[in-house]
């Protein structure tokens, strides 16, 4: 029985790592589970699981956790400094699924902790990819990456060396605006972007999807995880999402992983590893899908991938201000103050006009967040 924390218990990542641990109960001994808000779902998953304690982010909501858990045994607890206590309590394997830089610390504490770390925070790495990757060498911890495309190259890569890596290739659904005309897009209304083709996701990171920042981000984590160099990472387009990543080798050979548009296959191979388990997903059949069908990303109607792509090349705080300006402008977007064409642009005015010296530490890549964010707020409240 290994010991586990969820951090990020209530959302989609959260839910479905739950869901697998439900169905292999024997396997793990739940330590944390932690939720931004949702004190009720929270208590419900610590009463099933038996958790050692439950922490609500949101301070407002931990009366309502305590009332939950009264008398049960768990501890319950709220706050940013129980969000990193419960990270550091050890666990064997680290879920790290708090969405944005809220997750930041907690995934440090646990990186520091020298344990195993699922990854599915995109901000850990994107915002403070030198500092968590020099933190992961520092104390022994093993990351392990859990969105789809990651973990899909993770397992390309395995057995196989980083020296015979010609190019690693990560694929995109383009979106639900892939085939959008310029004229079409500028009208794209927020219920429309956030309506994905191929996955069922959260408001912002659907959002991204449509805007292709999603890709971009990834690239960047790519980036980090994999260091075979910027220029052996491309960019795809795979509207089936059958095919999650592949790798070329320089004997010609390119490996692929498929499956299907399912969370639990990515988190089961976090999970088991370096095993594998079952899971409930049914089983890809390609007669069915009847065909795969790749293009080049548009980078002109699609200026995302190219940012990102030159934010990881001048490295530094450049990534973390390119992620709280999308962030900011994503926001905006969805609460109908700026069309969507605006989003790609918002971000790039934000780039040019602040330049912060590279982080040394996980508090300096806040520092370099909360301008960003300011910067980014004055720009949208500017003539």
């Amino acid at each position: 029985m290994r010991t586990l924390s969820v951090l990020g218990a209530t959302g989609s990542i959260g839910a479905s790592t739950l869901d697998l641990v439900r169905r292999n109960r024997s396997d793990w001994r739940v330590v944390a589970l932690t939720a931004h808000s949702n004190a009720a779902e929270l208590a419900r998953l610590a009463h099933e699981f038996g958790a050692q304690i439950a922490v609500v982010a949101d301070e407002e909501h931990l009366p309502a956790l305590q009332e939950a858990l009264a008398g049960s045994g768990i501890e319950a607890a709220g706050g940013p400094a129980a969000l990193i206590e419960a990270a550091a309590r050890g666990a064997e394997m680290t879920v790290a699924a708090i969405v944005g830089c809220a997750g930041l610390a907690p995934t440090m504490a646990a990186i520091e902790q020298g344990g195993v770390i699922a990854l599915a925070n995109k901000e850990a790495l994107v915002s403070a990819g030198d500092v968590m990757m020099a933190a992961v060498a520092h104390h022994g911890a093993t990351l392990l990456p859990v969105d789809s495309e990651h973990n899909a190259i993770f397992q390309c890569l395995s057995g196989g060396d980083a020296a015979d890596v010609r190019w690693i290739t990560l694929t995109a659904s383009g979106g639900p605006f892939r085939d959008w005309s310029w004229e079409r897009l500028m009208a794209a209304t927020p219920a429309e972007a956030v309506r994905h083709p191929n996955w069922d996701m959260g408001a912002k990171i659907s959002v991204d999807s449509a805007t292709m920042f999603n890709k971009g981000l990834e690239l960047i984590e790519a980036h980090h995880l994999f260091p075979v160099g910027l220029d052996k990472l491309r960019i795809i387009v795979h509207p089936q999402s059958v095919v999650h990543s592949m790798v070329e080798y320089r004997d010609g050979s390119t490996l692929a992983q498929l499956g299907p548009s399912d969370m639990r296959v990515p988190i089961a191979s976090a999970l088991a590893w370096p095993r594998r388990m079952d899971t409930p997903c049914a089983p890809l059949d390609l007669a069915e899908i009847g065909e795969l069908t790749f293009r080049k990303p548009d980078e002109e109607r699609f200026p995302a991938t190219r940012l990102a792509r030159e934010a990881a090349l001048a490295g530094g705080a450049v990534p973390a201000v390119l992620n709280a300006a999308n962030e900011i402008a994503v926001a905006a977007f969805l609460a109908g103050h700026i069309s969507f064409t605006r989003i790609a642009a918002q971000v790039e005015d934000v780039l040019g006009s602040y330049a912060p010296p590279a982080p040394g530490c996980l508090s300096d890549v806040l520092d370099v967040d909360t301008e960003a964010r300011a910067r980014a707020r004055m720009l949208l409240n500017s003539p």
